[in-house]
């Protein structure tokens, strides 16, 4: 009986203490929506989007070489490009990993493609801090990168990794009262007609 109880402790502090999860921006978090639309318009935000649908794990034609993304995919980005335009792009600075398929979706999403900064595909326990060190005051960040990169992101803000789709968003807010960055939440591809970032 003694031994019955302990465990029930032991799986109910496990439970009391497992990191939070990511919200979902688009069930019922008006908020949440509020928060990302106000500190987008600061230039408050950082974004990770991962690339869009992978050739090399689809049945799907390729769009180019199979380390890219497939011909399907590329209406995914361009779809996923137009919703960060209503956003405004203006002040946004733009980065993708070296890969082809993040080269591939930053260049549907904002017809942009960085040079490839290796940062965002070795991200391993650096995540947050590396962003961080990009993010300029008032512009806001838009990295396309990897699912393991966004894992390592909450990570970083002890959070609990909710499964990504390709084409996902993560939006983190750097204007907090301690300082400290905050998950606001996350934007499966499919998901983004249901979000309104209207004021």
């Amino acid at each position: 009986m003694l031994l019955l109880g302990a465990l029930l402790v032991l799986l109910s502090s496990l439970y009391l203490f497992r990191p939070a999860q990511v919200p979902d921006l688009t069930r019922d978090n008006a908020a949440g929506v509020k928060a990302l639309a106000s500190g987008w318009a600061k230039g408050d935000m950082i974004v990770l989007v991962r690339h869009v649908e992978r050739c090399d794990r689809s049945n799907a034609p390729c769009l180019g070489p199979a380390d890219g993304i497939t011909d399907r995919a590329r209406e995914v980005a361009v779809a996923l490009g137009a919703r960060f335009e209503q956003l405004g792009l203006e002040h946004t600075d733009i980065y993708n990993s070296p890969l082809t398929r993040t080269a591939q979706t930053a260049g549907f999403m904002f017809s942009k493609v960085s040079s490839g900064d290796n940062w965002l595909f070795n991200c391993r326990g650096s995540m947050l801090r590396d962003a961080l060190a990009h993010k300029v005051a008032g512009r806001n960040l838009v990295l396309v990168t990897h699912s393991e990169c966004m894992t390592q992101m909450d990570k970083d803000l002890n959070l609990s990794t909710p499964t990504l789709g390709y084409g996902a968003a993560m939006f983190v807010s750097t204007d907090t009262l301690n300082g400290t960055p905050k998950m606001l939440g996350l934007i499966e591809a499919s998901d983004w007609r249901s979000v309104n970032l209207k004021p």
